[in-house]
């Protein structure tokens, strides 16, 4: 047997140690009693807070929507989904219909060549390096994935425009992607490699840039096959909601963009609240090697108070906008009912220790990041403070209120991180903040993850 006082003084976890652990368990009823609630279901049964539930109705003094929600299926895709959303009140209004989808199909298709050719780029960029650099090793293990920025859904709209979704319908691959993926990230690191190779063997920039094609060509060929082929032209008339029919006839997916999306997208910026010290507010970022469009926007966001967010998310939802937005969705959250809440789950009762890091430090030992992007459409504002909000989720019609969700105040605050909105609605100081030169932070910050 090891000498226990050598084990422990080497750091080692020891018999006396585990014992001494068995032992401040038995001795606590209450845990023994949640030992046997949570053999039994699951803990966040357990540890649902009813007050919070009670209190949850889903009523707003704002609501925008009056549409169904969308599906992006077992994907991704949350944050094309919520651009292309954001799109659709206002070409309801102008083909007069209830219901309205855009093409997610279509963009993700053009996002997923993009992206191979802007991860391909940095391959060659970085072929100087060792495999095994952190950030080559970094490009390579995120690879293509479905993820995605609003600068990048920006890029995407004003390269290659929008197409209803007749023009583009879902596939399986579309809608469950992982398959697909795991074929194009296979074709993009087999790519790398050559690359790779043909720079050890000191052949040019031509001869890379030829190797890059190639392979671009045959994840091309890839996205055909899962998700079609994307349209050039197609030919659009439908029946609006009074029986009337109408017709444009053919058109380009720009032309489309051009007649049926009326958000200004140059006129929109993107905002982040990021708490910790290393990152000060009213200063610009952006983050290596992030994006789709190599030669698209940059993707740069604003660092701004928590408040600030707030208070324009309220006044665009009062002004008749739904909002852009970007959060760690999973936490505190309760699927079925549609509901966010700070406090939802006492999970301090239940384990009888402390849950007591806040958003910085979430942030910065990787407790919290963006996991998906959803939809403002309504908020509830009494005495002029907002107490809870309506957000549209792209996650089908059978979770929340036929798929819109409830996010109370104190959930906005500790895991909101970002929203789109017009520079307009910025004071002076921050809009003047936004033509600074930004801040380059490493492929790997928390602050990059809505696109992983």
């Amino acid at each position: 047997m090891p000498d226990e006082t050598t084990t422990r003084e080497k750091g080692a976890l020891t018999a006396e140690g585990v014992d001494g652990f068995r032992r401040n368990f038995e001795a606590d009823p209450s845990k023994q009693l949640m030992q046997n609630a949570v053999a039994l279901h699951d803990v966040n049964d357990v540890a649902l807070n009813r007050s919070i539930v009670t209190q949850a109705t889903h009523t707003f003094s704002t609501v925008l929507d009056d549409w169904a929600v969308t599906n992006q299926a077992r994907t991704g895709r949350c944050w094309m989904f919520a651009g292309l959303n954001l799109f659709r009140p206002e070409a309801r209004k102008i083909l007069n219909v209830k219901e309205f989808e855009f093409s997610q199909n279509y963009l993700m298709f053009w996002d997923k060549i993009e992206r191979a050719n802007l991860l391909l780029e940095a391959i060659i960029e970085t072929a100087d390096r060792p495999v095994d650099d952190r950030t080559v090793s970094w490009l390579l293990q995120r690879s293509i994935e479905d993820g995605g920025q609003w600068d990048m859904f920006v890029a995407l709209v004003q390269k290659y425009g929008v197409a209803p979704k007749t023009a583009m319908t879902e596939t399986e691959s579309s809608s469950s992607s992982s398959r697909m993926n795991s074929i194009v990230n296979y074709q993009m690191r087999q790519g790398a490699k050559k690359i790779r190779d043909l720079y050890a063997a000191e052949s040019g920039m031509d001869e890379m840039r030829k190797s890059k094609q190639e392979t671009l060509n045959v994840i091309y060929q890839v996205l055909c096959i899962h998700l079609g082929t994307p349209p050039s032209t197609f030919d659009w008339q439908w029946k609006d909601k009074d029986g009337e029919f109408h017709r444009d006839g053919a058109m380009t997916p720009m032309q489309f963009a051009e007649k049926y999306v009326t958000v200004q997208l140059e006129d929109y910026v993107c905002l982040v609240h990021d708490p910790r010290e290393t990152s000060p507010m009213g200063q610009t970022y952006t983050i290596a090697y992030l994006g789709n469009v190599l030669e698209g926007p940059p993707i740069k966001y604003l660092n701004v108070d928590i408040e600030v967010i707030k208070d324009i998310t309220m006044r665009l939802l009062q002004d008749g906008q739904p909002v852009w937005m970007g959060c760690d969705t999973s936490k505190q959250m309760h699927r079925d009912l549609g509901l966010w809440d700070a406090e939802l789950f006492d999970y301090a009762g239940v384990y009888g220790t402390d849950f007591s890091l806040d958003k910085a430090a979430r942030l910065e030992y990787h407790q919290t990041r963006m996991t998906h992007a959803m939809l403002f459409t309504g908020v509830d504002v009494v005495d002029g403070q907002p107490r809870r909000w309506r957000v549209e989720n792209s996650w089908d019609s059978k979770v929340g209120d036929k798929g819109f969700f409830l996010m109370n105040d104190s959930w906005f605050a500790e895991y909101t991180f970002e929203i789109a909105a017009p520079k307009s609605y910025l004071p002076a100081d921050l809009q003047r903040a936004m033509d600074l030169e930004p801040i380059v932070l490493p492929p790997w910050d928390p602050m990059g993850s809505l696109a992983r």
